[in-house]
Formats: structure tokens, sequence, C-alpha cells
């Protein structure tokens, strides 16, 4: 059963038009009375409009209200979550190991749930027709560049990983038509990459952003937008941790379902790229 979508709703409550707001606020408070209701009765009872509803139901991306209410009704269903829990002084090594797990899990369950399957689709079908692959982002995101460009080049996908903005916009000054650049920005406001995505935009080369979940700059400039989960960055997360892993998760699913699209030649790829790396130890 679907879901995620009081997850969405929590991440993008701050950002939304007031009417909007009002009705995300509403299903928040009352999860179990929006499953059996119609737009027009939410609108009254969250005293704005259908058209509102409706509204709300676009700027989380999703199909129409009944998407949403099969999402809630999903949240509705699933185990109670525990949260996210930060470290605190002279923490015991138990309790921090136990803690770190709790949240990666977390962290992944939490993209899990927003993942759109259109767009994951669209963004794999690009990926595999794509001559050579720009990938761009700073800081941590970088990171996740590195290791989506290890990745691809695995199978045989010409890929490229840069942090310097200049050599960047010189190889989308010189992209082809089947050419694809991915930006990857968690806040998706990285002025780096923002003037990147602008860029290859003007240009015409086809884009795929990597952002938190709702709306921002880089994902607005993207052809293909794909999210992970807006987390509540505690002072000791907020050094990448639970986002970085959200964006490892993601590569790692475009990662699989390019190779299960193309399961022979795969197989093929990682075979040589595995007897190369055992000629470099073994030197014969």
């Amino acid at each position: 059963m679907a879901k995620g979508g009081l997850k969405m709703l929590q991440n993008m409550l701050e950002t939304l038009p007031a009417s909007e707001r009002k009705i995300a606020q509403f299903i928040l408070d009352n999860p179990e009375a929006v499953v059996n209701t119609t737009a027009n009765e939410l609108g009254v009872q969250a005293n704005t409009s259908a058209a509102a509803v409706i509204r709300l139901c676009k700027s989380l991306g999703l199909n129409g209200f009944q998407d949403l209410k099969v999402r809630v009704a999903g949240d509705l269903a699933k185990p109670a979550e525990h949260g996210y829990r930060d470290i605190e002084p002279d923490e015991s090594f138990y309790s921090i190991v136990q803690k770190t797990t709790s949240n990666s899990i977390q962290t992944l369950r939490d993209s899990e749930e927003i993942i759109n399957y259109e767009e994951l689709e669209k963004a794999v079908h690009t990926l595999i027709d794509a001559k050579h692959v720009h990938l761009f982002g700073i800081g941590a995101s970088h990171i996740i560049a590195l290791d989506a460009q290890q990745k691809f080049i695995r199978i045989n996908k010409t890929a490229s990983a840069f942090v310097d903005t200049h050599l960047a916009a010189t190889l989308i000054g010189n992209a082809e038509k089947d050419d694809v650049v991915f930006g990857i920005s968690h806040s998706g406001e990285t002025p780096e990459v923002i003037k990147i995505m602008s860029l290859a935009k003007e240009r015409g080369v086809k884009t795929i952003s990597l952002t938190q979940y709702g709306q921002s700059t880089v994902s607005s400039l993207a052809d293909i937008k794909l999210f992970t989960s807006r987390t509540a960055e505690a002072p000791f997360r907020s050094a990448a941790t639970s986002s970085r892993l959200a964006q490892l998760y993601m590569i790692d699913i475009l990662f699989l379902s390019m190779a299960t699209a193309q399961y022979g030649e795969t197989v093929s790829y990682i075979d040589k790229t595995r007897e190369a790396i055992r000629f470099l130890k073994e030197g014969k």
C-alpha cells in the first residue's frame, strides 16, 4: 500500500500558501477523518475550499486527492515511528550505535515513502539513453556525485563528477543533445548547483535533480525531479549524515534500476571491471 502522505505534508507545511497550509494542518491533526471524506467536505472542515484541496495535492506532486487519501491510509496502517534522536553529552558507545542505526533506518523509510515512481522511471530511462552524464554537487553532495560516477562507470556509462564550477560549465558548453546534467543539492538552494542547472537549461541539455522534498530553485530547473525526505536536522546530524545516507540510497536505486533494465549487459560490464581490478591486484 502506498504511504508517505503525512510525511509529505510535514515536509511541505511551512512552505505552502496559507489556504493549503490550513488543509495540510487539518489533515495532520485529523488523519483518520480524511480517509473517508471528499475534497468538498475536507475544504469545508478546514475552512477553505475544494479548489485549495486540489492545489495542495498538486503542490505535493500527487495525482489528485484520491492519491493523497490512499497514502494517508497507508500511513495509518503502518507501525508507529520512533523519530530521530540526537546524541547527548558523554553518551555511551552502545547508545550512539543504537541511535545512529535507528536514525539511519528512519531516513531510508522516510525517503522511500515519498518516491515518485513516474519520475524515477523517467530518470532511469534518461540515464540509460544518455551519452554522457555530468554530475555536479558541492561539499557533501559532491561525495554523492563521486559515488554515482563510480557506479555508472562500472556499467560502461560515461560519467563525470566535478566540484569545479568552471570545469563543469565547460563540459556543459560542449554537451551534446543526448547528454544529461545531474544536479545534487540537499537544500536545493546551493548557488553553484543553481548556476550549473541554469546553464544546462539555457543550452537545452536534459537535467535531473536530487534534492530534499519540496519546492526549491534546483528542482524547479530540472526536467526530472528526484527527492529525499526533508529531515529536521539536529545539531550533530546537520553534518550531512541523514541527508548523505538518503542521497546514497537514491543513487543505489537508480543504479540497480538501470542494471536490471539491461541485466545481461550489466553482468558483462561488472565481470570485466572485476577482472580489471583483479589484474591490478595480482599484477598479471
